[in-house]
């Protein structure tokens, strides 16, 4: 049997899986899932899980079962590219005939000192777990700092605002404002929220280094019981280690099919692949799409024509009351866009499941 080996059980692996098995796959082919757990976690929603308003259980969605599907459970530590092999911790390699690497991010610290002893952050499921029992041991009125002012950093500041009305709550930014990537207008009404709730915005902040308890702004000294990390990501390890072409942010070039141009048996998808979106979840199943059309039709004789990637938009929560959103150029603000969000989360737990 020829391996379809897929590393990396999340919104593009599962994509992918779900899209190939709803077509013919050849006879001599078998799709091995490889994951370090045997569920997949709704990262999306992993800000909720971290304020304690959402149960680890609630963000678990079970992997497809069928017949062309086998899975392996494990660490991967390395991928041979050129002997198509896989390396496990603990574990014997696994060879691949095709393989899409699909491993996601893991934080960015910029070198900041300290940064990754002193701070928790949402970027897995494990990580997000310990990021619950960190902030739900913070005493009452205890300061808490959520260093990045994007979409992670507002979702989980809002969330926990919600979970811990006690708590002194503060988002530290080195922008002028929180969303800097967004419309003025929406970036406006997010502060305003925030002002309304009692969450404290500092901008223009260049944290030099953490310290048990206190972040340092240049020479300043914050004072803090708890610092969640959101400022950045970049590829796992294994995708840093490999010797191929990437982008300014460590993502990997691809060519017109999503494949490794050196490597055409090997494609990229999701948070480690250099597409023209930032990452997200949604960007990782239009790009698992493309991927799975693309096999389809290599499997067939035929060639491939791949789409250019469509994204329908982004949606933000503030709680479970309020939230933003932003439809191509088309800002959204207030219920409608929370109703949405929790309409792509149920859909989500539906059409991967």
């Amino acid at each position: 049997m020829k391996n379809f080996v897929i590393l990396g059980g999340g919104y593009g692996g599962l994509t992918i899986i779900k899209e190939l098995l709803e077509g013919k796959i050849p006879s001599d082919t078998q799709i091995v899932l490889v994951d370090r757990s045997p569920f997949q976690g709704l990262k999306t929603e992993y800000y909720a899980l971290a304020a304690g308003t959402v149960s680890d259980y609630d963000l678990r969605i079970q992997f497809p079962v069928s017949d062309k599907v086998t899975y392996r459970y494990g660490e991967v530590t390395s991928i041979d590219l050129e002997q198509r092999q896989i390396e496990f911790e603990g574990q014997d390699p696994l060879e691949y005939d095709k393989l899409v690497i699909g491993l996601g991010c893991t934080d960015r610290f910029h070198n900041t000192p300290g940064a990754e002893e002193y701070s928790c952050t949402i970027q897995s499921f494990s990580k997000t777990r310990e990021t619950y029992l960190r902030l739900n041991e913070v005493k009452a009125y205890g300061n808490v700092h959520i260093v990045g002012g994007g979409l992670s950093g507002v979702e989980i500041a809002a969330e926990l605002r919600e979970s811990r009305p006690d708590l002194n709550i503060s988002i530290l930014d080195r922008g002028e404002r929180v969303l800097s990537a967004f419309p003025q207008r929406l970036s406006a009404y997010v502060h305003e929220w925030f002002s309304e709730h009692q969450v404290e915005t500092r901008g223009h902040i260049a944290i030099s280094r953490l310290e048990p308890n206190a972040i340092f702004n240049r020479d300043e000294e914050i004072q803090t019981d708890a610092v969640v990390w959101t400022a950045g990501i970049q590829p796992v390890k294994v995708v840093q280690d490999l010797d191929v072409t990437k982008d300014p942010q460590g993502r990997v070039v691809l060519n017109e099919y999503y494949q490794i141009p050196e490597y055409t048996d090997v494609y990229v998808v999701g948070d480690c692949a250099s597409v023209p979106y930032a990452p997200s979840g949604q960007a990782a199943e239009v790009q698992g799409e493309q991927i799975a059309h693309i096999q389809h039709a290599l499997w067939k004789g035929e060639k491939p024509n791949p789409q250019p990637l469509k994204l329908r938009g982004t949606l933000g929560a503030l709680g479970k009351k309020a939230g933003f959103g932003l439809m191509g150029k088309t800002s959204m603000m207030g219920r409608v866009p929370r109703i949405l969000k929790s309409g792509v989360l149920w859909m989500s737990k539906r059409h991967l499941g």
